[in-house]
């Protein structure tokens, strides 16, 4: 259908604040989000790609929620690769909130060979949805509205 899976995830501090990182050498910010590989289940390629991102581990996080379906959004025309086969015109994602476990220090984006950030805070709740860039942020609001409930039932101790 032209649309690329991918896993989204939002991370959770216990106190109301998401994980936002920079990624690498540019101005954008964004919450994770990678590639499903073919033969992998949802939640094995969303723990990849916490680990491959953000240096977290299963252990490090415990899954709060995730969105109920798919969520879509369109690439702008200048971003579409037309030598892909398929051609990939967007993404379809399935958007997981986990709450962290673990300190902060945990948390380590050079964790592997080719990082994809070089830098993070805590941010609001809806401080993303003012931030990200303009195609994706009708998925952000939808993802948030569905999160946001269970991110306030959680507090870490």
């Amino acid at each position: 259908d032209g649309f690329r899976s991918n896993v989204a995830i939002v991370i959770g501090d216990g106190r109301g604040q998401l994980f936002w990182a920079k990624r690498l050498g540019q101005q954008a910010w964004q919450f994770p989000q990678g590639g499903i590989r073919h033969g992998e289940r949802l939640q094995q390629a969303m723990f990849r790609e916490l680990k491959e991102e953000v240096g977290l581990e299963s252990a490090d996080v415990q899954i709060l929620s995730s969105t109920k379906g798919w969520l879509y959004y369109h690439l702008p025309r200048n971003l579409i690769r037309q030598n892909t086969n398929p051609t990939c015109i967007g993404q379809k994602q399935k958007w997981y909130l986990l709450g962290l476990r673990s300190e902060d220090q945990k948390i380590n984006l050079a964790s592997n060979n080719s990082p994809e950030f070089d830098d993070w805070q805590w941010v609001s709740f809806w401080y993303p949805l003012s931030q990200v860039i303009d195609f994706k942020r009708e998925v952000y609001r939808q993802a948030l509205k569905e999160l946001v409930k269970p991110l306030n039932q959680f507090v870490r101790t």
